[in-house]
This record gives structure tokens, C-alpha cells and sequence, in this order.
């Protein structure tokens, strides 16, 4: 299956935990007068915000942080329908380590959609600030459907045979008939084990859950900073519920007016812009291993044929080292320059016969643990981004704009088409609100130079899009930007603390 799908809206952990922070010193219900359940129509509806609930906070099992609890609580499948089924969501929480100057509760989100929150609580040092983690309980939890939170999606134990088929030339290749069967192969595996909850783990949803979250902590307000996908399920919720946003910050936004194929095209831009940076700086890099007499370029494009003819056999019992598989990899090391001298080094040893570097790309775009196993964040994604917009629903539809992502990425354009999950996605859509962040307040917006993932026009849209929306842009080429620099940090974290801004737009 093409990587398409998977490179949209992805989480933030790749690219900012692939580099070290800038360090400074420094169970409830609610109820609504109309919900948002899967026939949700993308306008903003008026919901009354939760009240009540409480959380019962323990010590975290496999945490040595005394600062770090664990904790749970129950929100319905359907806010409209809560007696159909609950879910059960895990939460931990970093408490501020100022406790004379604690603000309150700042609730974060990594991305995705499909990852879990949690670990940015646990592992709060590592994303955030010493100045945040002084003045707020970080709080981070798995969205229905996603981590340790119950019950979650699962589809596939093998991700090899689905995601590493090779890429085609033509509608009329085997390759492409492979790619559609394998695409309703996925669909009908997450159905028959997961089928209960698919309809029921949308943005919408989980920005409803947000809301519970806040009630159940007990603020009236709160704050939130929010990564990558975690942007948009940030304006969706400070959409739906304005009053009760003390201070938001959205790291790396897509363009919310961008629909499944548009937002596709965009990403698709940025991904292969990024790369031309990537092979012009080995180019010009005589220590670069991938150098090729100063024309790394040329040689990308005759491995990528080179891959797809005669692939490279790592072990027996793994894929082989396709075109596929290499486009991911560079998908991969494309969401930080930290990780270009491994692609680098991955690229002049497949050049050699040695796809390992490669694979080991591969494993890490999709998470896989050392024992072959992976999580549930690619099927979660799967089923979080179909639901949210499946996009065209016929394959000649979708192949219809494979030409267009080939002219807007001559080098990695094939890897975003071939998608088709969504096409045969067996539940109904619910259509993500539209976002206006109307009465929030201001909400400041990071954009990155070089982030191909959530590129800067996008981001830009977002921050033009919502009501009062503040922009940061930070020069480098990773995706999302707060930790790039003390400018950015500083400025998010006075923000924070805050809650006003004097700026509209801030270079970093």
C-alpha cells in the first residue's frame, strides 16, 4: 500500500523528539443542547460545556517520576447516545513542580491522528520547557480509539503485507490491482475487529472528550498546545467550545480549509521540496555519503528505479527493500534534519546491495518494536482520517489525481498515490467541524521554514482562518517548530503563561 495516507497529518514525535528541546531555566458526563455524533454536519453547533466528573489519580505503574500520575475516565461511544457503549480513556499527568506558582492544567496532544497523548505527560521534560513544566499540571491522554485507552482500534499484526507492496507505473499494472485488493483487505481486517467502535473516534468526538477532560479536572478554562494533527483537533475543539479556552498554542497546522485530496497535494509539495534540500545539500558535500560526484539527485532517481526492478533482500522474513519501502524511509527522515545522515548512509549503502538502512527507516516510520510487533497508532490513523474525510469514493476517482501528484512531486509523487483504504472505509464520515475558533481569543500558530509535513502556506491558512489567530514562523527543516530555538520558545511560553499576545506575526 502507498505511503500516502500515512505521511498526512503525522504525529509530531518523529520530528520533535528526534531533537533536543531548548532548555530555559526559568468520571464525567456532559450534556448538550445538540451533539455532534457521525451525521455531524461541518458547521459549529451549539454544545453546552461539560460539568461534573472527577478523575481518580494514582501512581503510574512503570514510572519512576513521582511527578507523573495515571488516571482514567469513561466517555460515551456517542454523546447523543450514551448508553450504546463507553470508552475508557487513560490519562497521566506531569504535576507542575512550582506548586506556589501553578497555573492550572495544560492539555497536550502529539498528533497523529492515531498516537497517543499520554507520553507527552510522562515524558514531559523531553517536550517541553522548564518554564512550563514549573507552572502547569501537564496533563496528555490516549483519544478514544488510540494507546493504552480502551477498547482500541486494531485491524493487521503484519504491516509488510499491506504497506510495502511496490508502487505501478499504470492503472493497468498488477501492482495496481495488488494495491486495491489490499487496500478492502485492511478495511474488512479493522471491521471484523474493530467494528463496534469505528463510527465513534472522530476529531469531533474526541474534541467533545477534551471538553469532559476540563470538567473533570475541574477548570473552568483551560489551556491546551496542541502538535501537528493535535492543531486541528485543537481549533476543532476551541471551535466548539470558545468559552472555556484560557490559552492555545497549534504546532505545525495543516490548512483546515484543505479537503483529503488537496491537503494530499500539499503535503505531497512539501515532502518533495524538502527532499530537493535534502539531495542539493548532499550534493554540495564532498563527506556526504550519498555525494555521487556531487550529483546525489541523478543517483536517488536510478535507485528508485534500480528498487522497484530488483529489490534488496534484508532477511526472509521481512519485506523487501522495494521503492516503496524507500520512499517511506525518506518520508521518515524527511520530518527532521536530525535524521538525514542515517538516510544519508541508508541511501549510499543500498547503492551497495544493503537495504538495512532502509528497512530500519521503514520500521521506525511505522513504529515497530524490536519483537515485530507494532502498536495501533497506523490503524487508528487509518480510521480517525477516513472518518474525518474519506475523500473520493471510487478508485478511478482517486487515480484520477495521480498525475497532478506527480507534477507537484516528481520524486516522491508516486508514493502518495495508490491510497485506497479510504475508498472502501466501511463507516459512515462525520465531517469535521469548520474551523473558526470564533470567541476563543487569540491562539498562537507555529509554522516551521522547512516542515514538510504541515507546510508554512498551510499553516498560514490556519492562522488567517481562525478569529483571532497569532503567528509564529521559525526558520528550519523539521516539522513543527517549538524547541528549534529559544525565540520560539520564549515566545510560546509568555504566551502560555499569559494568555495574551502583542504580536500578530513573529519571525523566529
Amino acid at each position: 500500500m502507498s505511503p500516502r495516507w500515512p505521511n498526512i497529518r503525522r504525529s509530531v514525535i518523529a520530528g520533535l523528539a528526534a531533537s533536543s528541546l531548548v532548555a530555559l531555566s526559568a468520571c464525567g458526563s456532559s450534556s448538550s443542547s445538540v451533539s455532534t455524533d457521525s451525521t455531524v454536519a461541518a458547521t459549529t453547533p451549539t454544545i453546552v460545556p461539560a460539568t461534573g466528573g472527577s478523575i481518580s489519580w494514582t501512581t503510574c505503574p512503570d514510572s519512576t517520576d513521582v511527578a507523573v500520575q495515571c488516571g482514567s475516565l469513561k466517555v460515551p461511544y456517542d454523546y447523543s447516545k450514551p448508553s450504546i457503549g463507553q470508552f475508557t480513556l487513560h490519562l497521566e499527568r506531569h504535576l507542575a513542580t512550582n506548586k506556589a506558582n501553578r497555573i492550572g492544567s495544560m492539555l497536550v496532544n502529539p498528533g497523529g491522528p492515531g498516537f497517543g497523548g499520554s507520553v507527552l505527560a510522562e515524558q514531559a521534560s523531553s517536550y517541553f520547557s522548564t518554564t512550563l513544566i514549573n507552572q502547569f499540571d501537564i496533563v496528555g491522554w490516549d483519544p478514544r480509539g488510540t494507546g493504552k485507552s480502551t477498547p482500541a482500534v486494531d485491524c493487521i499484526d503484519d504491516y509488510d503485507k499491506y504497506f510495502a507492496l511496490p508502487t505501478f507505473t499504470s492503472v493497468t499494472d498488477t501492482a495496481h490491482q495488488a494495491l486495491v485488493d489490499s487496500a478492502k483487505a485492511f478495511d474488512q481486517e479493522c471491521q471484523t475487529r474493530s467494528g463496534a467502535i469505528l463510527p465513534y473516534i472522530s476529531t469531533n468526538n474526541t474534541a467533545r472528550d477534551m471538553d469532559t477532560i476540563r470538567a473533570a479536572l475541574g477548570e473552568a478554562k483551560i489551556t491546551y498546545f496542541g502538535f501537528s494533527y493535535g492543531s486541528e483537533l485543537g481549533a476543532a475543539w476551541a471551535t466548539l467550545f470558545p468559552s472555556t479556552v484560557r490559552a492555545a498554542v497549534i504546532d505545525g497546522a495543516a490548512d483546515p480549509t484543505a479537503g483529503y485530496m488537496e491537503g494530499g497535494l500539499q503535503q505531497a509539495k512539501g515532502f518533495d521540496g524538502e527532499l530537493e534540500v535534502f539531495l542539493t545539500k548532499c550534493s554540495a558535500d564532498k563527506t556526504c555519503p550519498f555525494y555521487n560526484g556531487g550529483n546525489a539527485a541523478a543517483a536517488y532517481d536510478a535507485l528508485a528505479i534500480k528498487l522497484h526492478d530488483s529489490p534488496l533482500t534484508v532477511s526472509a522474513n521481512r519485506a523487501k527493500v522495494n521503492d516503496t519501502v524507500m520512499y517511506t524511509a525518506v518520508s521518515e527522515a524527511m520530518y527532521s534534519s536530525d535524521m538525514w545522515p542515517d538516510l544519508q548512509k541508508a541511501l549510499a549503502d543500498a547503492q551497495k546491495g544493503d537495504g538495512k538502512g532502509l528497512l530500519a527507516l521503514y520500521d521506525q516510520y511505522y513504529e515497530r518494536n524490536t519483537d515485530g510487533t507494532y502498536g495501533n497508532e497506523l490503524e487508528a490513523f487509518m480510521a480517525i482520517s477516513c472518518l474525518d474525510d474519506p475523500g473520493p469514493k471510487s478508485v478511478e476517482k482517486e487515480d484520477s489525481y495521480n498525475d497532478q501528484f506527480l507534477k507537484v512531486a516528481p520524486r516522491l509523487g508516486r508514493s502518495f498515490t495508490g491510497g485506497y483504504s479510504c475508498v472502501f472505509w466501511p463507516t459512515k464520515e462525520d465531517k469535521r467541524v469548520t474551523i473558526t475558533g470564533k470567541g476563543a481569543g487569540p491562539i498562537v500558530v507555529v509554522g516551521t521554514t522547512g516542515d514538510p509535513a504541515t507546510p508554512l502556506a498551510g499553516t498560514r491558512k490556519m492562522a488567517s482562518t481562525l478569529e483571532d489567530g497569532r503567528l509564529i514562523v521559525v526558520t528550519g527543516d523539521r516539522h513543527t517548530g517549538y524547541g528549534i530555538n529559544e525565540c520560539v520558545v520564549n515566545a510560546v511560553d509568555t504566551y502560555l503563561i499569559s494568555a495574551s499576545v502583542s504580536f500578530k506575526e513573529k519571525a523566529c
